[in-house]
């Protein structure tokens, strides 16, 4: 039998299931009166779980008001480990908590 040598750093880049990999990312930038936002999206079908981590590269993105821009980045993905993840699973449930929150006075509201 033959054995094959396997490119470790071709492996990282094409599976995403790695601990830490890069990937090219879309960032959307929007400043004007109606819209106020910037999203970030991943290449492929990557899936964030809770605890992961994106890091986008690249020097920050100031537009005009009024305005919106595209710009094409690269990203790091840092995959949260076990402890991690459920840590923020368990964060994230005392957080929404505080949502549910709501407190009933007898009589009315003046």
């Amino acid at each position: 039998m033959a054995s094959h040598p396997i490119d470790d750093h071709a492996a990282i880049r094409t599976v995403p299931t790695a601990k830490r990999f890069d990937i090219p990312c879309t960032i959307t930038v929007e400043q004007s009166s109606r819209h106020f936002h910037a999203h970030v999206e991943l290449a492929g079908d990557v899936e964030l779980e809770p605890g992961d981590k994106v890091r986008v590269h690249g020097s920050p993105i100031a537009i005009p008001f009024g305005q919106s821009a595209v710009f094409e980045r690269t990203a790091t993905v840092t995959r949260a480990g076990p402890l991690a993840r459920a840590l923020t699973r368990i964060a994230a449930y005392f957080d929404l908590r505080e949502l549910y929150e709501v407190s009933f006075n007898p009589g009315r509201i003046k």
